[in-house]
């Protein structure tokens, strides 16, 4: 009995009488939780105020600063290879020039002496002559034509190099200064000089960030908008609530009229929350009336055990109905198994008659278990279960089994007529067992 109490639990009564309308509140809950990050946004803004002011100006005044120089992606590595070939441009011309009269033999006034290029090429012509009388010199000349080859390449490089190749103190001047000023930047920020492009770059990105967090008129807009989005969800769904509200309670009227409350009245009641929720902007609360000239008041405070499983059969009767059931919305809300226990406390005769047949109607789309006294309820399940106590030795047992053919009528008789017997309590029970199998719809499941 006690599973029924979430009856009286505001989000499972919202989420049957949200089924019962067909009412999908994802998109509700969505627009609430982006209206409030927009909001917390809005207000931290607000709060940071200050200290945003602050941080931009300081981000704008070391990008001020970086962008004097405007450092390229790359550049430092450039300006520093060149200042090296400057630096040291004498150096590389004499290098080079020693390394072309090696090679090709020229004096300093250039004329040709007998370099290294010459001598392969005396040697090539000694070995050529010789080669006919022994093969194996073949390779040592064609080792000597490749070197000679190399020289030859090398020789034109070179000379190449040194006609290109001039001292130029200005460019050199330049690239102290240009050098000079990206390590000044470079420890002024505590930086590596190659780091200062990447720097840069985080800055801005730091800077842009500052400036739509302290935008407070773009925030307020997003805020509105927000707001906005939930209110036409929240519009949407109250109407929805307010239309089914007075059609799930006339149905689960009559249901629990039905199942001996007799002049019982169920209401479904939306309050205002007074401030926008998650959930919309009205609460939902089942109340109930169990006699005839009382008002409903709220289900836990009127409703016994036994009633509050009436009226969760009810509602779970006209939910099936309506096909909300398969929508997790209705007290059967998407269950494979429902066990009911002594839903039928309190009631008898004709009542519990129906009681049992309700069971059996929801049997078509979920696992129905009830456990029951009344042999009215218990003749309408497909499959009996009787659970017993035993005492022995000064212990108690309890156990289950299940009965069928003659014994499952038998049990019902006891229901009946007591632990005795008789030819009439069995006919009885015989006849209500046949009445209790007409199929209420298939295929369904089998109710116990």
């Amino acid at each position: 009995q006690h599973a029924w109490q979430s009856l009286t639990r505001a989000a499972a009564v919202r989420d049957i009488v949200d089924a019962y309308a067909g009412v999908d509140t994802a998109p509700l809950s969505a627009a609430w939780a982006a209206w409030r990050d927009a909001s917390d946004a809005l207000a931290s803004a607000r709060g940071r105020q200050g200290d945003l002011d602050r941080e931009r100006e300081r981000l704008a005044w070391q990008l001020a600063d970086v962008d004097k120089l405007a450092p390229r992606e790359g550049e430092w590595v450039e300006l520093d290879a060149e200042h090296q070939r400057l630096a040291n441009a004498q150096t590389l011309i004499d290098a080079a020039a020693t390394a072309l009269a090696a090679i090709d033999g020229a004096d300093d006034r250039g004329s040709a002496g007998h370099g290294a290029e010459h001598e392969v090429a005396t040697a090539i012509d000694a070995l050529t002559q010789a080669s006919s009388f022994d093969a194996r010199l073949d390779e040592p000349i064609e080792a000597l034509r490749s070197a000679e080859a190399s020289l030859r390449d090398a020789s034109h490089t070179l000379s190449s190099y040194l006609d290109r190749a001039e001292l130029d103190p200005v460019r050199l001047q330049s690239l102290d200064e240009r050098l000079s000023a990206w390590h000044g930047l470079a420890r002024r920020h505590r930086r590596s000089p190659e780091d200062l492009p990447a720097l840069a770059a985080q800055w801005r990105t730091e800077l842009a960030a500052v400036d739509a967090a302290g935008d407070l008129d773009g925030l307020a807009r997003a805020e509105a908008e927000a707001k906005a989005r939930y209110d036409r969800e929240a519009a949407g769904v109250s109407t929805a609530r307010r239309a089914a509200a007075p059609k799930l309670a006339s149905a689960v009227t009559r249901q629990i009229r039905a199942l001996g409350m007799d002049g019982g009245r169920f209401e479904v009641a939306l309050e205002p929350t007074g401030a926008p929720q998650s959930f919309g902007v009205e609460s939902v609360e089942f109340r109930v009336a169990g006699h005839a000239g009382t008002q409903p008041r709220p289900i836990g405070k009127v409703a016994s055990g036994g009633e509050l499983s009436r009226i969760a059969l009810s509602i779970a009767v006209v939910s099936g109905e309506r096909g909300t059931d398969r929508r997790g919305g209705s007290a059967a809300a998407g269950a494979a198994t429902l066990i009911f226990d002594e839903v039928d406390a309190g009631i008898g005769g004709a009542v519990a008659e129906t009681v049992g047949r309700l069971m059996k109607q929801l049997g078509r789309d979920a696992q129905v278990l009830a456990v029951t006294h009344l042999p009215q309820v218990a003749a309408c399940a497909d499959r009996h279960l009787v659970v017993a106590k035993a005492s022995e030795r000064g212990r108690t047992t309890s156990s289950v089994g299940a009965v069928a053919g003659e014994a499952r009528v038998a049990e019902i008789a006891r229901m009946l007529g007591g632990e005795k017997l008789s030819s009439t309590s069995l006919a009885h029970a015989q006849e209500m067992l046949a009445s209790g199998a007409e199929d209420v719809a298939a295929p369904r499941r089998k109710a116990r």
